[in-house]
């Protein structure tokens, strides 16, 4: 069914590429993006109401409450009303699925489905100059010199993050916390899942799904 207004909700692990999808999904089908993570920073440093008090909780290392989240989605998405949106980063949890699916019509839920163990890879590869922030990677942005920066000869170090060991206990987090939301979207018959190892093997089935339920603005072929 073509509706003049979409409403999509992303989801997918830590480096399976949902920035990348959702950059084009919201350039191809004129779509707002909402990042739940880009609006926190942008309340705290604008030390609104709702950012001073989900700043207490991020400072003493907690979650930020699903009430919280929901008000602060919500009245985001209240000056959204006339425009298609991608939602990224939120829901969370069920009962902030719940909430979003009580106040908002929802279209569709676009899940990235990318084997663990090619995530592990991409970003084991990434390395860092500290004092820079210069971020490298062995395979699509190797040094001029094997472990060393390009601009100062210094060396360059792999996060803590950044190390397969972590990033295993990330994913493992995220589908441990994730399932239960994917599962209420499912039983909803909003949940659609991507399969793939890479965004551009990804992207076209998303496009393709889309152009099924929105008028794509156009469509941009992104090489390997």
């Amino acid at each position: 069914m073509i509706s003049k207004i979409f409403r999509a909700v992303i989801m997918g692990p830590p480096g399976s590429g949902k920035g990348t999808i959702s950059t084009r999904i919201v350039k191809d089908f004129n779509m707002k993006h909402l990042s739940s993570g880009d609006l926190l920073r942008s309340q705290i440093l604008n030390k609104t109401t709702a950012g001073q008090l989900a700043k207490g909780y991020i400072d003493h290392g907690k979650l930020v409450p699903d009430n919280v989240m929901v008000d602060l989605i919500l009245n985001e998405l209240q000056n959204m009303k006339s425009h298609s949106w991608l939602l990224d980063g939120f829901p969370r949890t069920v009962t902030q699925a719940g909430a979003l699916l009580k106040n908002e019509p929802i279209d569709l839920v676009v899940n990235l489905n990318v084997p663990f163990e090619v995530i592990i890879d991409r970003i084991k590869g990434r390395w860092t100059h500290a004092p820079s922030g210069r971020i490298y990677h062995t395979e699509f942005n190797p040094p001029k010199v094997q472990g060393k920066d390009d601009v100062t000869g210094e060396d360059l170090i792999q996060r803590d993050d950044d190390k397969p060991e972590t990033v295993r206990k990330r994913l493992e987090t995220y589908q441990n916390n994730t399932q239960p939301v994917l599962q209420y979207f499912r039983d909803h018959g909003l949940l659609e899942e991507f399969a793939g190892r890479y965004s551009n093997e990804i992207w076209p089935k998303v496009h393709s799904f889309l152009s099924t339920k929105t008028e794509p603005l156009q469509y941009t072929h992104y090489g390997e």
